[in-house]
């Protein structure tokens, strides 16, 4: 199961990083022409909005059934040591606070009324989370 999860939140991953890129061109390109903002395009942002919280729900699963995750935090010295705090604590945290920005700019775009101001929610805030969640992925982990 913990192997499977692995798999998964890594696989899932790919799928959100890209949504998420997508994403952020496309709404940069609807604010920037100044085209009306229409359901498609919430649609559009919707996708990666789902995806990137289905990555958050496994990431937390794997979190607690994995031997380096809450487990290591809960042990002690994962501190001292870069790695073990990048798995236990970073990497959990920055991502939680990414997801939430994203689902920021995804909610007040719903809210905004012109067309301009919902296409700048969206990919200000998704770039934002977009590049929180890159600097905390454990490339070393991931690219093996």
């Amino acid at each position: 199961m913990y192997t499977g999860l692995q798999h998964l939140h890594s696989g899932i991953a790919y799928l959100a990083l890209a949504a998420l890129v997508l994403v952020i061109i496309y709404a940069l390109i609807g604010s920037l022409s100044g085209r009306e903002f229409t359901e498609k395009d919430r649609k559009i942002a919707m996708i990666a909005f789902i995806i990137s919280h289905i990555q958050l729900l496994v990431g937390l699963i794997l979190y607690f059934v994995s031997p380096v995750g809450f487990s290591l935090l809960t042990a002690g010295g994962a501190m001292s040591d870069s790695a073990a705090r990048l798995t236990a604590l970073e990497h959990p945290l920055i991502n939680i606070l990414a997801i939430v920005i994203i689902s920021v700019g995804y909610i007040r775009s719903k809210k905004i009324s012109l067309s301009r101001g919902k296409f700048r929610s969206i990919y200000m805030m998704y770039a934002i989370g977009f590049v929180l969640i890159l600097s905390r992925i454990p490339w070393a982990n991931w690219l093996n």
